[in-house]
């Protein structure tokens, strides 16, 4: 008998895996620019190289059940309202960051620490508490890149600290299988 419930939490799992991956991949491509030349093109490479990494690992796990510690991927409402929240949060900090405080080499600690924050929400949502580990380390590197950007840090430093270091976490934490 075919479970299509089996096929769809192995879909789901593989769809949250390349979203993470995806925006691991971002935040490293993004934050590389900052860095000078000689560090920033080793940077990217090793990003595309973890993406298309990613992207294997996935298409040689079709088939296979999903291996999480708790629930699966479910993209539904709460999952909705999670993304929703961040998405006003992040905007919030974007409008008073920038115009209001002046202090646009603060916003990748902003944008990183909103991130970081929302794993928090998909760790409730999904079941999975593992997602409090990312959560925990992405918005202790935002809140370092924030602190640092308001206090006229290097954009270099603050790239490297909030937006290359949560990209490499975030892309590493979906290249490693969980086991229950």
């Amino acid at each position: 008998m075919i479970h299509i419930a089996d096929t769809d939490a192995m879909t789901r799992t593989q769809t949250g895996r390349l979203i993470g991956g995806i925006f691991g991949f971002f935040f490293i491509m993004a934050n590389a620019g900052a860095l000078p030349e000689a560090v920033a093109i080793p940077t990217r490479m090793l990003g595309v190289a973890a993406f298309l990494a990613l992207v294997l690992a996935l298409r040689r796990t079709r088939g296979e059940q999903p291996v999480t510690d708790g629930g699966g991927a479910d993209f539904g409402r709460n999952y909705r309202y999670v993304v929703a929240a961040e998405v006003v949060v992040g905007a919030a900090g974007l409008v008073v960051i920038n115009p209001v405080l002046h202090a646009a080499q603060a916003t990748v600690g902003w944008i990183a620490l909103v991130v970081g924050l929302h794993f928090f929400g998909l760790a409730a949502v999904w079941r999975r508490p593992s997602l409090c580990w990312l959560a925990a380390a992405m918005s202790v590197c935002g809140a370092v890149g924030l602190v640092l950007g308001a206090y006229g840090s290097s954009a270099a430093v603050i790239a490297l600290i909030a937006g290359i270091a949560p990209g490499a976490m975030l892309l590493g934490s979906v290249l490693v299988k969980r086991r229950a």
